[in-house]
């Protein structure tokens, strides 16, 4: 087993695996994450302490949020993924949570389970559940969105892709093959109207969006965005023209 105390073994074994999440090791070791984990971490604006809270995170994959959670003082946080951990060799896979895990002596536990499968007799119930980056992954996002408001007692924060759209009633794209960002692996565009919809039908009561860009800001983007679409630069206009970024914390 390396000794991940010594910098130089710890910088050594991070550099043999992609990484999604940019995290701090410690001893000026950085994983070389695609994601600038920090920068998304102030747009989510966690709770400045988890102190005697239970934590779970959806969709952990490298888990910056789970060590994030006990870092603030969370009494029990449980990583849970499926499809990032499914391969055992290769990228996504779970190798970086291991290795994150053991460097930081974190006492984060881990589950690997599809949100469609996870109930409150699997993994009990917490306090405060994380879905970040998941919602426009799933087939089924209200069955799932039913499954993760079964297991949370108090707190949802959710961060999610969103189409904008000129109607206001809640609406929902479905993006065929791999037309949004060349992922095969998103589905869905839920306008806003929709995400808090669907929140308050599954039993959260107080629902508050916490990030949502102005519409003119949203409109600058989107121009830009469908230009440089068109370019070539990032592949199908219309759904990058409609693409955006919503945060939402929600409350039972």
């Amino acid at each position: 087993m390396p000794d991940l105390s010594d910098p130089s073994v710890l910088a050594a074994e991070v550099s043999k695996l992609e990484w999604h999440h940019t995290i701090d090791l410690g001893g000026g070791v950085v994983t070389p994450g695609h994601e600038v984990t920090r920068d998304k971490l102030a747009s989510v604006r966690l709770p400045q302490t988890f102190e005697g809270k239970t934590v779970l995170d959806i969709g952990a994959w490298d888990g910056f949020y789970s060590f994030e959670a006990e870092r603030r003082g969370a009494k029990r946080v449980v990583a849970m993924d499926y499809d990032c951990w499914h391969a055992a060799e290769g990228f996504p896979s779970k190798a970086g949570f291991e290795l994150a895990r053991q460097a930081l002596r974190s006492h984060v536990e881990d589950a690997h389970l599809d949100v469609m499968d996870l109930t409150p007799d699997k993994l009990g119930t917490f306090d405060v559940v994380l879905f970040l980056g998941v919602l426009y992954h799933l087939r089924h996002p209200l069955f799932a969105l039913e499954r993760v408001a079964n297991v949370c007692d108090d707190r949802l924060i959710l961060e999610t892709h969103v189409a904008r759209m000129a109607m206001r009633r809640p609406a929902m794209v479905f993006y065929p093959g791999d037309e949004l960002d060349w992922d095969a692996t998103n589905w869905w565009g839920p306008n806003e109207a929709l995400v808090i919809a669907m929140l308050g039908d599954v039993g959260f009561s107080e629902i508050r969006v916490t990030r949502s860009r102005p519409s003119a800001v949203s409109l600058a983007r989107t121009a830009k965005r469908f230009r440089d679409a068109r370019s070539g630069q990032y592949g199908h206009p219309f759904t990058y023209a409609a693409s955006d970024r919503l945060v939402v914390h929600a409350r039972k």
